[in-house]
């Protein structure tokens, strides 16, 4: 994957940072979804769920709140797009919809984003709780009761090739890759000591995601065909940070993780055999990015019956190339080809 210069990305890091303001907490109870006609002017836009979907919204955030002018083309390049605008970064995204330049350098609206859960970005956000609900697992599987689905608008900003990972104690002792039925197996407590894969003679820490996160959905959903299937883990995790900490801190465990926290010190990738193919991190053949590969998934932002244009407004940039290089790309996923982008830009309401 493409990563910016060390020089570039510190500097971008440091003005998002500055522009954050509000970005990385949700506003309870300040839903946006005007147009821009309101005599006050568009309402807070929020954004929640998913800590897999969390990196890239929350960086698209941090962007929108900054609105950077057109003159720092280090951190708002869109002639390197195509663009043609002297705007300040949100105005020029904003404007595409309607939306008219606040005063002093502000974001013509502020975006908000929140953290928690798949499973609560789309209820909250069929709620009214949130305009943008974000879930790394299909709102058929976080929401598997419901009779109908035609109100939720799914909109895929990015793909996750979920990866297998380890204990960096085990992958030094040779344990460099795993089978998909050893998976199952140690999933459902089948395959319990490290000895069996020629490994040490360790018991095997199994450990995931709590249920709710669309992590441990997409992950079930996979590997055993079925969103709800149990599984035998000594430990579940809130958010992918603290089930990559874990691993990391263990010398004996094994999990599924979102792409994005990959580079945590203390563990390593394995590779997973499934159906005679074996897929590797970094693999240009079969790496996490084949559309074989059987952990990988989308990463969703839900909106509920129809899209605003102050949601199409954010989302458009996500999906745009300019998005896609700042805010999928550098957070470690998997950037939208081109024919995927059109047919989810073609899901938004029409430019003014």
């Amino acid at each position: 994957m493409t990563h910016e210069s060390d020089s570039g990305l510190s500097r971008r890091k440091f003005v998002a940072a500055a522009g954050t303001g509000i970005a990385g907490t949700a506003l309870a109870g300040c839903i946006g979804g005007g147009d821009g006609s309101g005599s006050d002017g568009p309402g807070t836009l929020t954004s929640g769920g998913s800590s897999t979907v969390y990196p890239i919204m929350n960086t698209a955030a941090s962007y929108w709140q900054g609105n950077r002018p057109a003159d720092d083309t280090e951190y708002w390049p869109y002639a390197d797009y195509n663009i043609s605008t002297d705007k300040n970064l949100s105005d020029y995204w904003a404007g595409l919809y309607g939306f008219e330049p606040a005063s002093e350098g502000q974001p013509p609206f502020p975006f908000t984003v929140g953290l928690s859960h798949s499973g609560t970005g789309v209820e909250k956000v069929k709620n009214g709780q949130y305009d943008i609900g974000n879930s790394s697992g299909n709102v058929e599987d976080e929401l598997p009761d419901r009779d109908s689905y035609e109100k939720f608008i799914d909109h895929v900003v990015g793909v996750d090739g979920q990866p297998l990972v380890v204990s960096q104690e085990i992958a030094d002792a040779g344990v460099s890759g795993i089978t998909g039925q050893q998976l199952k197996d140690m999933y459902k407590g089948r395959l319990t000591n490290w000895s069996e894969l020629g490994g040490p003679n360790r018991e095997i820490q199994v450990l995931g995601r709590v249920k709710g996160s669309g992590t441990r959905t997409s992950f079930v959903s996979n590997v055993f065909d079925d969103p709800e299937a149990d599984t035998t883990v000594a430990n579940r995790y809130g958010q992918n940070q603290q089930l990559a900490s874990a691993v990391a801190q263990a010398d004996n465990a094994i999990s599924y993780l979102a792409l994005a926290f990959i580079d945590t010190d203390g563990l390593s990738p394995i590779s997973l055999e499934w159906e005679g193919t074996t897929y590797s991190y970094q693999d240009d053949q079969n790496g996490l990015d084949s559309t074989e590969y059987p952990l990988s998934r989308d990463l969703h932002c839900y909106t509920w019956d129809g899209t605003s244009k102050q949601e199409a407004a954010v989302i458009n940039m996500v999906l745009h190339d300019f998005g896609q290089d700042t805010f999928v790309g550098p957070n470690n996923y998997f950037k939208l080809g081109a024919r995927r982008q059109k047919e989810q830009k073609n899901k938004l309401p029409s430019q003014s």
